[in-house]
């Protein structure tokens, strides 16, 4: 009989080796929201430039969002690149959480529905994928929702825990299946899934600098 996989061992050895990544780096749950947004296709440096333009210019509520033209939050939210598809976006964010009635405390989406609920709400809302959908409810609403993301197919692959080519919503579901459902567990191995992903476990392995290299059967 083969023995069953074990999901946590990553996580106990990448948290053994990189430490706790506070994550998500943001002020406030609609903070979080925006970078989630934000995040899609660009480096969080460039993130936090974006964030940082719209907190200088009093920008940084949804209620300020929704007043400004796109073209001025355009040129605000520049430095994260496709700043016109993001500006639309971020509008289109802001417009969900008003008609839900949480535009003053979005934090409060999650008392509106199940989170089944709220990741199907979230969704239908233009240009929120199911990456970036995931990321509001586990980071910003503190609901167990486990994100998936490149980084993941890729490092799970190569242990051999996957395939790769799965649908996202598979994956998901291997490892919340795999998992306790834990907010904090969920929260810190997305993060230090992240952090291997950006540090050893390139499209390019840097597999004498990695943590996982010992069970890796992919290593090189």
């Amino acid at each position: 009989m083969s023995r069953r996989p074990d999901w946590l061992r990553p996580y106990r050895t990448l948290l053994a080796h990189y430490g706790p990544q506070h994550w998500w780096p943001g002020e406030t749950p609609f903070e979080v929201m925006v970078g989630a947004v934000l995040t899609q296709n660009t480096a969080w440096s460039n993130v936090e430039k974006a964030i940082a333009n719209l907190r200088r210019a009093r920008a940084l509520s949804c209620g300020a969002i929704l007043k400004r033209s796109e073209t001025e939050l355009a040129q605000l939210i520049r430095p994260a690149g496709y700043f016109n598809v993001k500006a639309r976006r971020l509008k289109h964010l802001c417009a969900f959480l008003e008609a839900q009635g949480v535009a003053r405390q979005p934090e409060r989406l999650r008392d509106t529905g199940t989170l089944a609920e709220l990741r199907h709400r979230l969704l239908a809302v233009h240009g929120v994928g199911e990456e970036t959908a995931d990321s509001i409810l586990l980071y910003a609403l503190n609901l167990p929702s486990f994100v998936v993301d490149a980084y993941t197919r890729r490092i799970f692959g190569r242990l051999g825990l996957i395939a790769g080519d799965e649908t996202y919503h598979r994956i998901q579901a291997a490892f919340e299946a795999a998992l306790p459902r834990e907010v904090a567990l969920y929260n810190e191995y997305h993060a230090l899934i992240v952090q291997l992903g950006k540090s050893a476990c390139r499209p390019r392995p840097r597999c004498g600098e990695c943590p996982l290299r010992r069970f890796c059967p992919g290593r090189l």
